[in-house]
C-alpha cells in the first residue's frame, strides 16, 4: 500500500461523490469527462490554486498547510473522521510507538472477571489479543485459529461461522468494519503490520477488496448487532468499543451487552452457564504467538 496512492485515491473518491449542483455550481448540462467535480471546480470552492490542489491530489501533501487541508476538506464536505484521515495521509507517517510485551495484567483481570458480557481486546490491525470465555461462546472458537488469522477481519470475511452469525446484517457490519479499519490506518501510519494486514485481506477476500475500494472512513459505531447464534438462536447485543489511549498497541476493548430482562440476556446466560470459567488468553499486542493463562 503506497502512501501517495492512498492520498490520491481518497481525494478522487471524495471528489467523485459530489455533483456541481450539490455545491451550488452550474452544470450547463454538458457531458462531463469525469465523475463528480472537476479539479478546477474543487480548487475554486476551496479557495486554493489549481496547481496547489493538483499537487495535493497527486500525493504531494508534505508541504501543504493545515489551512489548505481544512479548506479542501470543507469543500469536499468531509465529516470529522474523513478530515482526520485526510490530515493523516497527507503527511509522512511518524514512527509508531513500540508495542508493549503483552496485555497488561489489570486488563487481563478485567476480562477474567467479566462473565456475563462478551469482551475482546483488539489490537492495531484488528487482531484479537485477549478475550473472555463468553466471547468464545458467542463468536466461535477463534482461539483455535492460527495467530495470523485471529483477527476481527478474518472472523467477518474468511470464516463461514462469522458470516452466518451476522446473517442478514453481515453486509452492514462488514462495511462498518472496513471503514473503521481505515480510521486505524490514519491513526497508526507507519505500522507495517497494519498495512500488511490490509493487503492480505484485500487479496484474501473479494468482498473486503470491494468495500475497501469504497474509501469509506468512519469510527466503529456503538450500535446493536442482530446475531443468529447456532445454539441459542437470534439475539441482539449492543456493541461498544472502549479505546485504550494509554495502550497504543492494544487499540480497544470491545464489549457486547444484552438489554436487561430480554430474551437476548437469557441467551447470554445460557451460553455462560454452559461453559466453565476460562481465563482470557494473552498474546503479544503486536500480534505474536505467546499464550499464557488459559485453563
Amino acid at each position: 500500500m503506497d502512501d501517495r496512492t492512498e492520498l490520491t485515491t481518497f481525494l478522487r473518491s471524495r471528489r467523485a461523490r459530489l455533483r456541481p449542483e450539490d455545491v451550488g455550481l452550474p452544470d450547463y448540462g454538458r457531458v462531463r469527462r469525469v465523475e463528480g467535480l472537476r479539479r478546477e471546480e474543487l480548487a475554486r470552492l476551496a479557495g486554493v490554486s489549481l496547481a496547489h490542489y493538483t499537487r495535493l491530489e497527486q500525493g504531494n501533501g508534505d508541504g501543504v498547510s493545515g489551512e489548505i487541508l481544512d479548506a479542501v476538506a470543507a469543500a469536499l464536505r468531509m465529516d470529522e473522521d474523513e478530515r482526520a484521515y485526510l490530515r493523516a495521509v497527507a503527511r509522512r507517517p511518524a514512527p509508531c510507538p513500540p508495542a508493549p510485551p503483552e496485555v497488561p495484567a489489570a486488563l487481563r483481570h478485567l476480562l477474567e472477571s467479566t462473565t456475563t458480557t462478551p469482551a475482546l481486546v483488539v489490537g492495531r490491525h484488528t487482531q484479537i489479543v485477549g478475550w473472555n470465555a463468553l466471547a468464545v461462546a458467542v463468536f466461535g472458537d477463534f482461539p483455535a485459529l492460527p495467530p495470523d488469522r485471529r483477527t476481527l477481519s478474518h472472523l467477518l470475511f474468511a470464516e463461514p461461522y462469522g458470516r452466518a452469525l451476522h446473517a442478514a446484517g453481515w453486509e452492514r457490519t462488514a462495511r462498518e468494519h472496513v471503514a473503521s479499519l481505515r480510521v486505524l490506518l490514519g491513526r497508526y501510519r507507519g505500522d507495517a503490520e497494519l498495512t500488511a494486514h490490509i493487503d492480505r485481506m484485500r487479496g484474501l477476500d473479494a468482498d473486503f477488496d470491494r468495500l475497501w475500494a469504497e474509501q469509506t472512513v468512519a469510527r466503529a459505531p456503538s450500535r446493536p448487532y442482530a446475531l443468529h447464534h447456532p445454539v441459542v438462536g437470534p439475539m441482539t447485543l449492543h456493541g461498544e468499543r472502549v479505546t485504550l489511549p494509554d495502550r497504543p498497541a492494544c487499540y480497544g476493548l470491545d464489549l457486547y451487552a444484552a438489554e436487561p430482562g430480554s430474551a437476548s440476556e437469557d441467551a447470554l446466560r445460557r451460553l455462560a452457564g454452559g461453559r466453565r470459567p476460562q481465563r482470557g488468553t494473552v498474546v503479544l499486542c503486536g500480534g505474536g504467538d505467546r499464550h499464557t493463562g488459559r485453563s
